[in-house]
């Protein structure tokens, strides 16, 4: 398998070793409660020998991505990696220490800055980095740094412009829907063994412990703005819409060292996370790449992201760079060919190839991201779900599908049978297809949910990618041992906290069960003390509208003080009002707002109907 694979080059692993000054031992964490949040030492059998259920290049990616430790980048640069998805990044400065993205929780946050200062004393903290607007670099926050630092101005938390916003809507509007994917996507309940969770592809799995965050106090406006931090001088370079909608990449010219971020990593990104997303867009990914390049070329001897291990030399800098920029521009501007030739996205995804330069490379391996699902994601954008065939406008739902299916195939055992002998002879997909029509028709059919199991088992045990791998052993697990729900989640009451009132009532809106409002037509007016702002909302044919200062009659009138929002944020009205929200008027319109607020179903059905 993958015999032209270059596994002589050991490079990768000298580089993810390299600098080690020490190590959790053991490698866990724990929350105040006890329970784990981080278990590196879970993936201990990938010091083995390589089974037949792992992909060999997945198994490589797995084997470097959980080396774990202190490690020294260049000299007054560390990182933590292996105690999280995401690496941690401590850059020294004249009397403290910035901190750059401390990972997803509290607690592995302070496991991190606690090993940094096992080795290299006990300095204070002087200035936060978010990189980018993803729970993984900001998560942990309150682990190297408290509220109070941050207020006195001790301490800025620095992050590119755009950053809050855009850190909260990630969680907040399909929040629920993005959870109960992002347990399959990341094998939340698969045990870690030959068989199970061997890892993401760009880190091994999350942390489950607590989400904190801290809004920034400085933002990064504009490329080329220079920042000096407690002597640390920092050049930056806005990436917008690149990896993540508010992202930044940045050069400590006295130091050489060039911090890319998440949008140069060793792996193929996605476009499109399996757990769903907006989709992003590579011809600005590969735009920025292109600028950091020109900006950034021959002045840095090492690079290093939120990802991974470094990369040093100047020379290999520029050829990663290189790769990197033409993987995404390639993928965007084949694709933008390919469907001006007619091509649909899932057409394309089994047509597109990448050249042999970018083929021979590591990184570029869809470890997280995949050519596959990546073009059809660009498709996506550009063109939506339609693929212009009117036979497939207007196609019946799954279940209501798979009942018509299955009966012109002859019936539930007979489609089988045939599925049975399809997976015999290697054709997994369309063992898949067929027995997916057969659970959705016939959910208590327990041989094709036996076989379905068995085909999305060998499925995974086949991907190079690891969140490929991880979808199929989880659909795998759900039909053999039932719904696992939804095992971690990245809402938190910090994040509900820092909801603007706007974005507060667009949440609102979004959980209003239309149909169960249609009847209702109610007026409320919202003081926000702490903002400085108010609102008239009215609840009518099933729509919830907000109006800033809207005049105008209101059966109640509330005021807000911040810390309700985060009750507010999940509809809890008794919680907001314990937290000091007062109520004039007819308490009544309040209750019938709440009864159409629906909170979502985070064990909704994935793999049956």
């Amino acid at each position: 398998m993958d015999a032209d694979y270059p596994y002589d080059d050991q490079r990768d692993f000298a580089n993810a070793r390299r600098g080690r000054l020490a190590a959790l031992d053991p490698a866990v964490v724990h929350g105040a409660d006890g329970a784990v949040v981080w278990d590196n030492d879970s993936y201990a059998f990938l010091a083995g020998e390589r089974p037949d259920t792992v992909h060999p290049s997945l198994w490589r990616q797995s084997s470097l991505v959980v080396e774990h430790g202190l490690f020294e980048v260049v000299d007054g640069i560390y990182q933590v990696r292996g105690l999280d998805l995401s690496n941690v990044t401590f850059v020294e400065g004249d009397s403290g220490v910035i901190v750059i993205d401390p990972l997803i929780s509290v607690e592995t946050a302070v496991a991190a800055l606690r090993l940094y200062r096992s080795q290299r004393g006990d300095r204070p903290v002087s200035a936060v980095i978010y990189t980018h607007s993803h729970v993984d670099h900001f998560g942990g926050v309150r682990g190297v740094v408290t509220q109070d630092d941050v207020d006195s101005g001790r301490v800025p938390v620095i992050a590119p412009a755009g950053f809050l916003e855009h850190a909260i809507a990630e969680n907040v509007y399909a929040g629920v829907a993005m959870a109960r994917r992002a347990g399959y996507m990341y094998g939340a309940a698969l045990p870690r063994n030959p068989r199970g969770g061997v890892g993401a592809g760009l880190g091994q799995t999350t942390s489950t412990g607590t989400v904190s965050l801290i809004p920034p106090t400085v933002d990064v406006t504009h490329t080329g703005q220079e920042l000096t931090v407690d002597g640390v001088r920092m050049v930056f370079q806005l990436a917008p819409d690149s990896e993540a909608p508010a992202e930044m990449h940045f050069l400590f010219p006295d130091r050489r060292a060039l911090c890319m971020a998440e949008n140069a990593t060793h792996t193929l990104h996605n476009l499109l996370t399996l757990r769903g997303a907006v989709v992003r867009d590579p011809h600005e990914w590969a735009g920025h790449l292109t600028r950091a390049i020109e900006m950034f070329a021959g002045q840095a001897d090492v690079l290093f992201a939120s990802h991974h291990w470094p990369t040093w030399g100047a020379d290999d800098i520029g050829e990663f760079l290189g790769l990197q920029r033409d993987l995404y521009a390639y993928q965007h501007d084949q694709t933008v060919r390919l469907m001006n030739r007619g091509a649909t996205g899932i057409e394309i995804a089994e047509l597109l190839e990448l050249p042999p330069a970018l083929r021979a490379a590591w990184h570029t391996h869809g470890y997280y991201g995949s050519i596959s699902h990546n073009v059809k994601a660009i498709y996506q954008r550009y063109l939506g779900w339609y693929d212009g065939n009117p036979a497939r406008l207007w196609q019946h739902p799954p279940q209501a599908a798979a009942h018509r299916y299955v009966e012109f195939m002859g019936g539930a055992d007979a489609v089988v049978e045939k599925a049975r002998r399809c997976a015999d002879e290697g054709d997994l997909r369309w063992a898949a297809q067929v027995l997916d029509h057969v659970v959705f028709a016939q959910p208590d059919h327990a041989a094709g949910r036996s076989l379905l199991a068995d085909v999305l088992e060998r499925l995974g045990f086949g991907c190079e990618n690891g969140t490929w791998r991880n979808s199929y052993l989880s659909g795998a697990v759900e039909l053999r041992d039932g719904n696992f729900g939804t095992p971690t989640a990245t809402s938190s009451p910090d994040m509900a906290a820092q909801l603007p009132p706007r974005m507060l009532f667009d949440a609102v809106a979004v959980r209003v069960d239309g149909p169960r409002a249609w009847a209702l037509d109610l007026a409320l007016r919202w003081h926000f003390p702490d903002h400085g702002e108010s609102y008239r909302t009215t609840l009518r044919n099933g729509v919830f509208t907000a109006v800033q200062d809207g005049a105008g009659d209101v059966g109640v009138t509330l005021t807000v003080p911040r810390a309700a929002l985060v009750h507010l944020a999940t509809a809890d009205f008794d919680g907001a009002a314990g937290a000091g929200m007062t109520l004039d008027g007819d308490r009544e319109v309040l209750r019938q707002l709440a009864g159409v607020l629906d909170p979502g179903d985070p064990r909704f059905a994935i793999v049956e109907p």
